[in-house]
């Protein structure tokens, strides 16, 4: 496994990552712990959770995720692993997070209430990469960044970073930071895969030219890419219980991902891993390591039979004749992860 650099910090992770956003929901505590040993077995030294996992985020279950991680982590050499984690932030304006009475502008004292709570949950003194979970465009840019260096100074965070942010604010971050000497944002954490490629535009040269690590999540288009979806609608999948029994807000996410051109995409791929002898989830993830500009591949599992799937990407590079194979159903098939055009199933 390769390592690399987070942005311009001190922080150097494997170039495969383990998300946990599953833990405390599709996966109980003790499925937790197993499929965490066998990641820390394979030799990933770096772990993302978030202050309001596991998802979907209820009242009932918020922070349950950093607590599993936490007990995990005892006995564990702690300065041998990177632990990342995030304050909510703005919910992207779709909805009221449960947490802090869904007030979670990113100010200075909702973001001390996090790390705290946070640092509480994981059992531990520092948090190596402290993310904001949203945006929150409506905010003086300089206001969080110098809630967030505080903490950097106090030895609380050693690296900061955002998530589903914008190539623009981004930008306006790092600007900010220039202006008025604050720590400035070493990682952005977006969703890229096959089915979104949108961060090889703008973000991506945002990311080389201010030398910004991109964080990939969901490199298997939320389970879409194994192939799981292309021909019903697998029992015990996110989006199969989103659609049968979610709200509005999880409904119209899982027809995003699963789509007529989602779907057809998939189909595509998969003859590609065929004929090269690798498993539709180990190209996709292998795909997503082999960007200049990503620093670490954030994969997910709710088995440890999936955690070994994506672990075959772990040597796998592909030839330019294959990654020229995938750019041709690209250019057939451009942007799949969109509104319109939607799969109902």
């Amino acid at each position: 496994m390769q390592r690399r650099r987070l942005g311009e910090s001190g922080l150097s992770v494997t170039d495969i990552c383990m998300g946990t956003m599953t833990f405390g929901s599709q996966c109980d505590e003790m499925l937790s712990m197993q499929i965490l040993d066998r990641a820390h077995d394979a030799g990933i030294d770096f772990y993302d959770a978030a202050e309001i996992y596991p998802v979907p985020p209820l009242e009932e279950t918020v922070g349950r995720t950093e607590e599993i991680v936490g007990k995990w982590l005892q006995g564990k050499q702690r300065e041998h692993l990177l632990i990342a984690t995030k304050v909510t932030g703005a919910g992207h304006g779709w909805f009221a997070p449960p947490v802090r009475g869904g007030r979670t502008a990113l100010d200075a004292r909702h973001i001390r209430c996090a790390v705290e709570d946070s640092l509480r949950r994981l059992q531990t003194d520092y948090i190596d990469l402290y993310q904001t979970h949203w945006p929150d465009h409506q905010m003086r840019y300089e206001d969080t960044l110098d809630a967030l260096s505080r903490l950097v100074d106090e030895g609380k965070v050693r690296a900061i970073g955002c998530s589903n942010e914008t190539s623009w604010g981004l930008m306006k971050s790092l600007w900010a930071a220039e202006q008025h000497g604050t720590r400035r944002y070493d990682t952005v954490q977006n969703n890229f895969s096959l089915i979104n490629r949108r961060c090889e535009s703008e973000l991506a040269q945002v990311c080389r030219r201010e030398k910004v690590s991109l964080l990939p999540y969901s490199p298997l288009g939320g389970g879409v890419l194994s192939g799981k979806y292309n021909n019903s609608l697998p029992e015990g999948g996110r989006f199969t219980e989103y659609l049968r029994s979610g709200g509005e807000r999880q409904k119209s996410m899982a027809m995003r991902f699963v789509n007529e051109r989602s779907i057809e995409t998939t189909r595509r791929l998969a003859t590609i891993a065929e004929d090269i002898g690798v498993s539709l989830v180990a190209l996709a993830v292998a795909w997503s390591r082999q960007h200049d500009f990503v620093a670490s591949t954030i994969i997910g599992a709710t088995s440890v039979t999936q955690l070994e799937e994506s672990l075959q990407a772990v040597d796998l590079i592909l030839d330019q004749e294959t990654l020229a194979r995938i750019d041709a159903i690209d250019v057939d098939i451009p942007c799949p992860l969109r509104e319109d055009g939607l799969r109902r199933l």
